[in-house]
């Protein structure tokens, strides 16, 4: 085989192109016996279920989607409990649940090299409609999980249901909402980042949390990660979870990371702590490493010199275009020391960005040529410009660096190009504030000129049960009029799309430091097609 032909080939495979090999990326060389360096275990044998991490999807497109396991039978154990060798893994997608009507299988390879992770990427399907999907290891078979693929991209679409979540504090909450969420079934979720938390083992000391002093709900027991293994050993503790399990296995997820998948408050190469930057690199590499080997993403998506392609674009149909972006890795330094200072002039800087040339170029070329009804921008952090004043004695405003409102040129820039492009159906869904805040978006300088609306989804945990009532809640309100809600409490958003109307469903849970805790609708809110400004449903 030629050099030309060889690439051809593992690039055919890598986008899913051989469907009866259906093998991950360029590893496919090994299986499919061009490579044979190696010996694969094709008959491995298990004390424990090697599947005691779950199955997950991903990344769906109109003919197929990423199918993930990772092999494990000691999650917590160095190597997962595995063996330093290659293992054979089967697939199966099928049009049921009772697997009567199988449309894909193939075999994959579980490297050591990936933690012995299974990235499968499934071509060659039906757009619109559900599947299931299975893996096979040592005779021993996994839980089924379930996802759709998006309709054709400009075909007519009356209606999308999908959830935002994340900021899923292992140490401060129960994943209740979790089990929530798979119950409701939605298209799809976007994890907006905070998967993990990269704190040390919290012991028997309280906390504050809104003003609560709480107990530790359940123990990282381990240090803080630094290492590879480190950080395997955290995501395998985290997935340890039944309901986290379970809303994987419901339908497919746009995964993002925020901060705490590397380090608080990271940006580019620059940590809290001062670390010289060559040497956050690496950690920051491990980090990246380790996200991948645990989220259902595809193989452009693979660490590469440190560093990971995490923004991209999905379009349901001529109902929605959807832009997922990456507001850490491109972003410039902290300004102000990340201490959100009153009087803070870093932030107005017009060389500070939070995207990166690259990015932003991207995402205003995706947003000029969009044709959807609708415009969704996912990202992490909030992008309203809210004054965080807690004084009500003080006038002089003060933000919150770690956001959007520390890249105030950015984030002008961003609005200026939308507003010129003459849309006005965007939607901003976003995490980070361990709050559901809803609100219309404006430049900085003229704070009454909508351009787009925000729906900030709370934390799946983190904050513990949080508080009913905030002291902050009036003077937050009154001192910012684009804000039309805040909440401390728990829980997730949902949205429901169709031709007319985006409505935000603002779920709150009762408790997620107790077992059982139920979920309300705090509140709805409504854009109405063509119209700028979000209002109460």
């Amino acid at each position: 085989m030629r050099d030309t032909s060889r690439r051809a080939f593992v690039l055919k495979v890598a986008r899913g192109g051989l469907a009866g090999l259906g093998l991950h990326g360029a590893f496919a060389l090994h299986a499919a016996g061009l490579a044979g360096r190696r010996h694969v275990d094709e008959a491995p044998r298990f004390a424990r279920d090697p599947f005691s991490l779950g199955v997950a999807a991903g990344e769906p497109e109109q003919d197929g989607f990423v199918i993930w396991t990772r092999l494990a039978p000691e999650p917590l154990a160095a190597g997962g409990g595995m063996a330093p060798g290659p293992v054979l893994v089967e697939w199966e997608v099928a049009e049921d649940e009772a697997f009567r009507i199988i449309v894909r299988q193939g075999k994959a390879i579980a490297h050591p090299e990936l933690a012995h992770a299974v990235h499968v990427e499934v071509g060659g399907l039906r757009p619109r409609r559900p599947y299931w999907y299975r893996f096979v290891a040592g005779g021993l078979r996994s839980p089924v999980g379930r996802a759709n693929t998006l309709p054709v991209a400009g075909a007519p679409l009356e209606r999308l249901r999908f959830v935002v979540a994340g900021c899923q504090h292992y140490e401060e909450g129960l994943y209740t909402g979790w089990r929530h969420i798979a119950e409701e079934a939605p298209d799809f979720v976007f994890h907006y980042g905070d998967y993990i938390y990269e704190g040390g083992d919290a012991g028997d000391r309280p906390r504050l949390l809104f003003g609560r002093t709480v107990m530790p709900v359940r123990r990282h027991g381990m240090a803080e990660p630094m290492s590879l293994d480190d950080y395997r050993r955290r995501y395998a503790l985290y997935k340890s979870d039944a309901d986290l399990r379970a809303a994987h296995a419901a339908c497919a997820f746009f995964v993002s990371f925020d901060d705490h998948e590397v380090d608080n408050n990271w940006a580019g190469l620059q940590d809290q702590d001062g670390t010289p930057p060559e040497l956050f690199a690496l950690r920051r590499a491990a980090a990246f490493q380790a996200f991948y080997e645990h989220m259902p993403l595809r193989l452009s998506a693979m660490p590469r010199d440190g560093r990971m392609r995490l923004f991209r674009a999905a379009r349901y149909g001529d109902l929605v275009d959807a832009w997922f972006l990456d507001t850490r890795q491109y972003r410039s330094g902290q300004p102000c020391g990340d201490q959100g200072v009153p009087g803070c002039q870093d932030i107005f800087a017009p060389d500070r960005t939070m995207l990166g040339a690259a990015q932003e170029s991207w995402l205003f070329d995706g947003l000029a040529s969009g044709t959807a009804r609708w415009a969704m921008i996912g990202q992490q952090v909030l992008m309203m410009n809210l004054n965080s004043q807690r004084d009500p004695l003080k006038s002089e405003r003060q933000y919150f660096t770690d956001s959007w409102s520390g890249f105030q040129a950015n984030r002008d820039r961003l609005l200026d190009h939308i507003d010129r492009l003459g849309l006005r159906n965007v939607a901003i869904v976003s995490g980070d504030s361990h709050l559901h805040f809803v609100g219309d978006v404006a430049p900085g300088n003229a704070p009454d000129r909508v351009i787009a609306s925000e729906f900030l989804a709370t934390s799946i945990s983190s904050g513990a049960d949080g508080a009913r009532e905030m002291p902050v809640t009036p003077l937050w309100l009154r001192n910012n009029g684009q804000l039309k809600m805040m909440d401390a409490r728990r829980g997730y958003m949902v949205c429901t799309v169709d031709r007319k109307t985006w409505r935000s469903d603002m779920r709150v849970l009762d408790t997620v430091e107790r077992q059982g805790g139920s979920v309300s609708t705090r509140a709805s809110y409504v854009l109405e097609r063509g119209e700028r400004g979000v209002k109460p449903a």
